[in-house]
């Protein structure tokens, strides 16, 4: 080894900018491909950061920047089917932007309570937010607002922020409607939940228009069919057998979720009731084993959702585009007709 042979050291971003005679953040930019660069500009910094070997840094383009590249989604819990597939739409969507997913659990140890969003868990780290079907508190809107994060709501409004979701009231207009059309009267509803579960708003407009879509047709709601759960398959199951072993029992089940049709069609099998010739079970949302399972229910555009509020955040993050707090964008839903539902006995 040569006498004046020096190790090696790698470029930083700092170099390219001391030699392209401009600041870290006109690096940042001109290596990212952001507006606010003149071409001259952005050629002379790729040509220095190509002479000097340099790798940029995430952590260094952040801080050169202010932004993390990194979007947080919030929800009540990850472990739902729902949840699951709006996330993964969700980073499809923001990958395709340099953008990725920080998700943000707050599920606490009762379905009744949550876990509160704060400062630590989101200062420096994300660039924006996407609720999931999250009521929040007047807190943490405040909390957001003070940090300057752009805010999307699925589901759940957010005060303030943008909204796609869909229409629960008529998602459930539909499922009723469509079993009291086949001529079921004796209809069940699974799905009640408490006033203080951390994500109340859908299964009480869910719950409500079930109520109403009875009553509108002159039919009487059963307070004792009116089963309560925690929207899990394995409550429903639990609920529903109780039911069906009772002396007086419905022909037809309006769940509010697939998941909680799969644990009403789980109870007719152990029960020995047949489905549909002696009992109708409809559900809603279209999870990916509906199909598999025969069951009939109202689909909702999941994926849909999500990628609909990636664009919207995207859009303000990256084109400075401004996030309308009236903006509601309604995804419509679609009945699904499959081999669950039939006319109750009497109707042959």
């Amino acid at each position: 080894m040569a006498d004046n042979a020096r190790p090696s050291r790698m470029s930083t971003i700092t170099d390219v900018a001391r030699e392209a005679g401009v600041s870290v953040a006109t690096v940042s930019r001109a290596l990212r491909g952001l507006d606010r660069v003149s071409p001259e500009t952005r050629e002379r910094v790729l040509k220095v950061a190509t002479d000097l070997d340099y790798v940029a840094s995430p952590t260094a383009t952040s801080l050169a920047s202010g932004r993390t590249g990194v979007v947080g989604v919030v929800a009540p819990f990850l472990t739902r089917w729902f949840f699951s597939t709006v996330v993964s739409a969700i980073e499809k969507t923001l990958r395709g932007q340099g953008h990725h997913v920080l998700l943000f659990d707050l599920e606490d140890e009762s379905y009744a309570t949550r876990l509160t969003l704060n400062q630590n868990l989101l200062w420096r780290r994300v660039d924006g937010v996407i609720t999931l079907n999250l009521p929040m508190t007047e807190g943490e809107v405040d909390l957001l607002e003070r940090l300057g994060l752009p805010a999307v709501a699925i589901g759940t409004p957010v005060p303030g922020c943008p909204t796609v979701r869909i229409d629960d009231t008529a998602a459930m207009v539909q499922a009723t409607s469509h079993v009291i059309d086949l001529g079921h009267r004796d209809i069940a509803y699974i799905g009640t939940v408490p006033e203080n579960v951390a994500h109340i708003q859908t299964p009480m407009a869910r719950r409500e228009a079930f109520r109403d879509t009875l009553l509108a047709h002159g039919l009487q709601v059963r307070e004792e069919w009116m089963l309560s759960c925690d929207w899990t398959a394995d409550s429903a199951l639990t609920h529903t057998m109780t039911l069906l072993q009772s002396a007086s029992r419905p022909t037809a089940i309006v769940a509010a979720s697939d998941e909680m049709a799969f644990g009403a069609l789980m109870a007719a099998s152990r029960c020995g009731v047949k489905v549909p010739e002696e009992l109708s079970v409809i559900g809603l949302d279209d999870h990916h084993l509906s199909s598999v399972m025969g069951l009939t229910t109202v689909r909702q555009d999941v994926a849909a959702q999500g990628d609909a509020a990636a664009k919207l955040l995207l859009g303000a993050l990256l084109e400075g585009l401004p996030l309308s707090p009236t903006l509601d964008q309604v995804i419509p839903t679609e009945l699904v007709v499959r081999a669950s539902t039939a006319p109750p006995p009497a109707a042959g």
